[in-house]
């Protein structure tokens, strides 16, 4: 097989040759697109899922949507330890700009209501040099936007843009990737604002993407999130979606997949698209000829194997202390002996008490690496007393390891 012809493309955020198994989601979007255009009640959006499931990849997707009807969009990603507002205003600036609303004036002034917000970054009377600016040339609108408090900074922000876009029978959709690192007075702000879009009805949605604890972040900020946001948990591929994520891209450079392949393919990476991506590639380099074998697929497990080890699972393990990474595997260890998980990501979650007792130490004890896992995103907490990996068969990866 050649490989420069080869198909796929295993990489952060990218997107594949064949975006299977998310028609659904594709479809009722446009639906939400209508009906905010139209001035109709929707909720904002909320993706979630475990890492390597492609929810960047539908986020971006969801976004070439909003731009095709016309929308103003722009997309930020969240950090821990940073505000909202800087990223935010950027991407709120480029939402603005494709909007291409016809009057200059009101541009100007929309835009100077997100210098405003952005400069509110730096504090009440901070000098020019340490002020930030998203490179508007509006001046600042005073008196908008600028309290200092974030919530009612982002409503008011929020209605201003909401009003610029209801103009011109458009709307602006605001993309936010790993949602779950929000400070909690950014999610605050965040949900309020969206409360106040709904009730007023402005054509301005949310659309963010996060780990699996990400409705609990949401919920424990504002309880009425629950009914705030449309959930939509994004999962691994089933087998006929899995098996067009491989069949599509190789049909159109001519080669094909026997079906004993196709289930070898399926049974080593779960259906989760990243691992679909990453085997796909190592498969096509090595085959030798069209169609693609099961034993093929063997001689080429190794190298993917060896691929994700570094670039998927290794660079997270990389990021852990010591001490970290003996609660790591002692999680891999407990997973291993529960009975096997339904594909069901909170399946393979494990109870903290029982983690603790593998490395025969109180719970209170191993609180702050818990918590530094948290925080690192390297493992995540659906309910209270049960901790579980964001990455699949991460567990797998660690007790291979050793």
């Amino acid at each position: 097989m050649d490989p420069i012809r080869n198909p796929y493309a295993p990489g952060a955020g990218q997107r594949p040759p064949e975006l299977a198994g998310r028609d659904e989601q594709l479809a009722a979007f446009e639906v939400v697109l209508e009906r905010v255009a139209k001035g109709r009640p929707e909720r904002s959006l909320v993706l979630t899922g475990l890492r390597g499931v492609g929810k960047t990849v539908l986020l971006n997707a969801l976004r070439g949507s909003a731009v095709r009807k016309g929308w103003g969009t722009g997309k930020l990603e969240a950090r821990p330890g940073q505000g909202l507002r800087r990223p935010l205003s950027s991407a709120l600036h480029q939402a603005v700009r494709e909007l291409g609303h016809p009057s200059g004036d009101e541009v100007d002034h929309v835009l100077g209501v997100i210098k405003s917000f952005a400069h509110r970054d730096a504090g009440a009377g901070a000098r020019l040099k340490d002020q930030w600016s998203p490179g508007i040339d509006a001046p600042a609108v005073r008196g908008r936007a600028d309290s200092g408090d974030v919530e009612i900074d982002l409503v008011e922000l929020f209605t201003d843009l909401g009003g610029l876009a209801a103009d011109i029978g458009k709307g602006v959709a605001i993309f936010l990737d790993e949602m779950q690192d929000l400070g909690p007075d950014d999610v605050s702000a965040l949900c309020a604002a969206c409360h106040e879009l709904s009730q007023s009805g402005l054509p301005v949605i949310v659309v963010g993407a996060g780990l699996p604890h990400l409705p609990a972040v949401l919920s424990a900020s504002k309880s009425y999130s629950e009914r705030l946001f449309r959930y939509q948990r994004i999962d691994r591929l089933a087998r006929e979606a899995a098996d067009r994520a491989l069949e599509a891209p190789a049909a159109d450079e001519d080669a094909a997949y026997e079906p004993d392949a196709l289930a070898a393919m399926y049974d080593a990476t779960g259906g989760y698209p990243y691992f679909i991506q990453a085997y796909g590639k190592a498969v096509w380099d090595l085959a030798p000829r069209s169609p693609i074998t099961a034993a093929d697929v063997a001689v080429a497990a190794p190298e993917a194997e060896s691929e994700l080890a570094v670039g998927f699972f290794g660079s997270r393990y990389e990021r852990a202390t010591p001490g970290e990474r003996d609660y790591l595997m002692a999680m891999a260890d407990v997973a291993a002996e529960q009975p096997a998980s339904s594909g069901d990501p909170g399946a393979d979650a494990v109870l903290s008490s029982d983690v603790a007792a593998r490395l025969g130490k109180k719970p209170q004890s191993l609180s702050p690496a818990r918590d530094s896992l948290l925080k690192k995103g390297l493992v995540y907490s659906g309910e209270r007393g049960r901790i579980a990996f964001t990455v699949p068969h991460f567990g797998r990866y660690l007790r291979e390891r050793g």
